[in-house]
């Protein structure tokens, strides 16, 4: 295998343009949470609000993106992106002003709130994109191009908490923040710009806009809101309890290395999944896959080193992108294409969602049972994905048998 189909994908016209600004973007959304919990923390010197303001980013984030995205849906990713970036430069503003002159905390907590509510979900924007650009006869394609999007969107996610603690640490906070706003901004007008590969609003009032609704209440793309979902809450578990389990270790630092191990499996896994055209039908995959994660679990329940762990972590890593992989391509399959973009946003939010949920159930399992009781609810979230995924990969089987 080569990285020749990713190059293929690549040249197709337009295609490198928008992937490439969306991009961009993403680092910036990337560096934007962590950029708040700084900036807010080095004005108050309290990590409370900092994390306070950062909920309200992250709750807007994921209530109101839904709703930009039906805005987008609508009326176009050209005509709407260009007020939402300007409003999300204003929002940043604003929160740069209130820290600066030491608000109140709810205010800011309103001004970070306004934040996340201005800020386009570039994952879907893309997806919808790749979505539209390879349809019929091309559609085979459409898993590469979601690799693709897993591992544009795990590098940025590595790239850009780095790049705002290096530049707020060298430069300030305030700094930081500009930074990821100018990459969203600037990023996204770029990605806006690039007319010829958006999607076709559907026109206010035709019959494609309501089935276009209707087909968000399908049990099929309602099954992927739940694999989002409990991937969300195997995420945020994950997160407290390796942490956990190296500050039980004594070696709070050695959580960083723990997270590299898994997000380099996982990377590596993506790039791979993507290289080849698999016969075998996406729902039987995805059942296979949760049912791999579930197993790969097992020994996070028993694993008593640091060694152990990581090899856990690089196994149960191995099998997040292919998941995410499979959910788009589902998802995408399974609603009208008025409703894309709409789709791939309240997928995000349902992963956020879980992933809120899991931090404060696994927080009080860790208290309870230690870093084992965090990892057990990571495992039963593994497992609701496989009992989840189940039954569709059944019916796909079916289907394609005829038996």
């Amino acid at each position: 295998m080569s990285s020749a189909t990713y190059r293929t994908l690549l040249r197709t016209p337009g295609a490198a343009a928008f992937f490439l600004t969306a991009t961009t973007a993403r680092v910036g959304i990337a560096m934007t949470s962590l950029g708040i919990v700084w900036l807010v923390h080095g004005r108050t010197g309290s990590y409370a609000v900092g994390g306070l303001v950062t909920g309200g980013f992250a709750v807007a984030e994921a209530l109101v993106g839904p709703q930009l995205a039906r805005l987008i849906d609508h009326f176009g990713q050209t005509r709407v992106l260009p007020p939402i970036l300007l409003a999300h430069a204003a929002a940043v503003v604003s929160l740069l002003a209130l820290v600066e002159n030491g608000s109140p905390p709810w205010l800011m907590t309103a001004a970070g709130a306004l934040v996340g509510a201005t800020i386009p979900q570039f994952g879907a924007l893309s997806a919808a994109r790749w979505s539209a650009l390879l349809h019929g006869e091309r559609a085979a394609a459409l898993p590469t191009a979601f690799a693709l999007e897993s591992l544009g969107n795990g590098l940025c996610y590595l790239a850009g908490p780095a790049l705002v603690t290096t530049v707020g640490a060298n430069s300030g906070p305030a700094q930081g923040m500009a930074l990821a706003t100018t990459l969203v901004v600037g990023g996204g007008l770029a990605f806006a710009a690039q007319r010829r590969t958006a999607p076709v609003p559907v026109p206010a009032g035709t019959a494609g806009r309501e089935r276009a609704g209707r087909s968000l209440l399908r049990s099929g793309f309602a099954a992927q809101v739940g694999v989002n979902l409990t991937l969300g809450l195997y995420f945020g578990a994950m997160q407290v309890s390796v942490t956990a389990f190296a500050v039980e270790h004594g070696a709070a630092d050695a959580a960083a290395p723990l997270y590299m191990v898994s997000n380099c499996a996982g990377l590596l896994a993506g790039w791979l999944y993507g290289l080849r055209r698999w016969h075998t039908p996406p729902q039987a995959q995805l059942a296979l896959v949760a049912a791999g994660l579930t197993l790969a679990c097992l020994p996070l329940l028993i694993a008593d080193s640091f060694p152990g762990l990581g090899l856990t972590l690089a196994v149960t890593g191995l099998a997040v992108p292919p998941i995410l992989v499979l959910s788009s391509v589902l998802a995408a399959a399974s609603v009208h294409r008025a409703a894309l973009t709409q789709a791939f946003t309240w997928l995000n939010s349902a992963s956020a969602a879980g992933s809120a949920t899991a931090a404060a159930l696994s927080g009080r399992a860790v208290d309870a049972y230690g870093a084992h009781g965090g990892f057990a609810i990571a495992a039963a979230a593994a497992s609701a994905m496989a009992v989840l995924t189940a039954p569709h990969a059944r019916a796909a089987w079916v289907r394609r048998t005829g038996s």
